[in-house]
């Protein structure tokens, strides 16, 4: 129901939005076509083309560079999610089969560079290249996220520090360009675009955050913490754990991880040591943070819109 009253203002672009999206992606060939049916098919919440459309609202107008920006953005999303299962190894993604569960790996990694091939194309053809610059070094900063926690997934070598570096970079980056490119879409104000993409960078930590912290206090969320145990992901509810714990209970962590099991036990582990109470704290500052940036825009339905957003993505179930 919250999800539907921050669409409500933006009900008519987004379904301007969906139309576009469809007609960037389709295809001539009958099996690429079949592989998009299904992505639309199983959209999801489409939240970063909704922060889009919220960050031109509150700074501008609304206009079809907008609409563009919250259809590029879609594209990139997408293809950044085909690629993430098929390094994950995930058969699942929003409760269905995921398209490499489907279609097998190499030819979900070439789907994929379909879909970033359509995005460029797509902008290209009507002179985009605001955005273009903007989700280039979005795209760099989530692929060397990407890259990081993967060489720390191996050594099991992750700090607070870090692990904010990682999620900055793989998560809030794209937040970040959602924010920006909505606002430079509608508007010329250097102020008003700095608040928002420091906007994008909270919604995005407490995003991700949420994301890490569901393993660990909703069994129905559809992401198990078996999944990052198998992956050997150290989020930040176990690293706050291990670090206030002893040498030993830390060693047996680790080792539980490193041999992929004993989840139980590390479920118990994290909720005694305090790793999702800290979590929940984390999420709360960045939440607030966002409150605050959005008081400073002046009434509008789209501010209005961004307050029931922010308490959405706080209280999400998945």
């Amino acid at each position: 129901m919250k999800l539907e009253k921050v669409i409500s203002p933006i009900k008519n672009e987004m379904e301007s939005f969906r139309k576009l999206l469809k007609k960037s992606i389709s295809s001539n060939n009958i099996l690429i076509d079949e592989v998009i049916n299904y992505i639309l098919k199983r959209k999801g919440k489409q939240i970063r083309p909704v922060i889009v459309f919220l960050s031109s609202g509150i700074c501008g107008k609304i206009n079809d560079s907008t609409l563009r920006a919250a259809v590029l953005i879609e594209i990139l999303h997408t293809a950044t999610l085909i690629h993430d299962d098929v390094v994950d190894e995930s058969n699942y993604r929003r409760g269905y089969f995921s398209i490499n569960a489907i279609w097998k790996n190499k030819y979900s990694v070439l789907i994929g560079d379909y879909l970033l091939s359509s995005g460029l194309t797509f902008s290209l053809e009507n002179d985009d290249f605001k955005f273009l610059k903007v989700l280039s070094n979005s795209v760099k900063e989530m692929s060397e996220g990407e890259i990081i926690q993967m060489k720390k997934s191996k050594s099991l070598d992750l700090d607070e520090e870090l692990y904010f570096k990682i999620i900055e970079k793989k998560t809030a980056s794209l937040f970040i360009a959602c924010c920006e490119m909505g606002a430079i879409s509608s508007s010329k104000n250097i102020e008003e675009i700095s608040k928002l993409k420091e906007l994008g960078l909270n919604l995005g930590l407490a995003f991700q955050i949420k994301d890490d912290l569901f393993p660990y206090i909703d069994s129905d969320s559809g992401k198990p913490i078996s999944n990052d145990i198998v992956q050997k992901k150290l989020t930040l509810p176990i690293i706050y754990s291990i670090n206030k714990s002893s040498y030993s209970e830390k060693k047996r962590v680790l080792n539980a991880i490193k041999k992929k099991r004993d989840v139980e036990y590390i479920l118990n582990f994290v909720k005694k040591m305090g790793g999702v109470d800290y979590s929940i704290e984390k999420i709360n500052f960045y939440i607030q943070n966002s409150i605050k940036i959005i008081d400073n825009f002046k009434s509008s339905k789209y501010k209005s819109a961004f307050y029931i957003l922010i308490d959405f993505l706080s209280n999400r179930k998945k």
